[in-house]
């Protein structure tokens, strides 16, 4: 399984967290996120997977007091798990909350190790 995970802190800015192991996440992050300015929460089905906008679900906001959201691109095996909106906050947000809770007060943003550490000890779903 791949998870991109985009997002940012309070006083760092957007950033990728989780690259999917791509060694540029950005090309498939665009590709799964193409015609969805503007939408502040999305689920919706890509070719490989799914593309996952939700907000803060603690409201957490950055510097300039926006709620901070969370883009994921996610692959499968829990690519079939997420469908809604809930679906990732239930299936998707419990990997990367522990870490993000720890993450977004810094002044800098976490390193990509400490990212991927606590990742690959998140408990994933599988099909």
């Amino acid at each position: 399984m791949t998870l991109i995970w985009a997002t940012r802190g309070r006083s760092w800015g957007f950033r990728f967290l989780l690259d999917g192991g791509y060694e540029d996440p950005l090309p498939a992050y665009e590709g799964a996120f193409a015609g969805t300015q503007g939408e502040s929460e999305l689920c919706r089905r890509v070719s490989g997977g799914v593309a996952l906008r939700l907000l803060d679900p603690l409201h957490r906001k950055d510097a300039a007091g926006r709620v901070i959201p969370h883009d994921f691109v996610i692959s499968e095996p829990l690519a079939h798990l997420v469908g809604s909106i809930e679906d990732g906050v239930r299936e998707v947000w419990p990997l990367v909350a522990d870490i993000y809770g720890q993450a977004w007060d810094s002044s800098e943003p976490p390193r990509p190790q400490l990212i991927q550490a606590a990742f690959r000890s998140a408990r994933i779903p599988r099909a």
